[in-house]
């Protein structure tokens, strides 16, 4: 799947399911017009959303790989931001979850 990633089909996601998590697990590739690949993980909730960029498809696919068998240090190799603050609810939106 990776390799096939180009101008008419630019994005991968995997996704994990397991009854015992809760949230969005997950790990998405994003092939830019640049020429680079922006990867994404997830781990359950916004706040833990990571995002970088690369030009090196062997170190996505180790990546990718490495998430999907669950190794630790998968993400070593790359200069992690965290954007989780871009999917939060903002001060005007009721978030989903409301409890009383």
């Amino acid at each position: 799947m990776l390799a096939n990633l180009g101008r008419d089909n630019e994005h991968m996601v995997v996704e994990r399911q397991d009854e015992g998590l809760t949230g969005d697990w997950y790990i998405q590739v994003l092939f830019r017009e640049n020429d680079t690949y922006q990867l994404e993980y997830r781990d359950g909730v916004a706040a833990e959303h990571y995002q970088t960029q690369t030009v090196s498809q062997e170190k996505v696919l180790r990546a990718v790989l490495g998430w999907m068998a669950g190794t630790a240090g998968w993400q070593e190799e790359f200069m992690w931001n965290n954007i989780g603050s871009m999917f939060a609810p903002s001060n005007t939106e009721e978030p989903d979850n409301l409890t009383a």
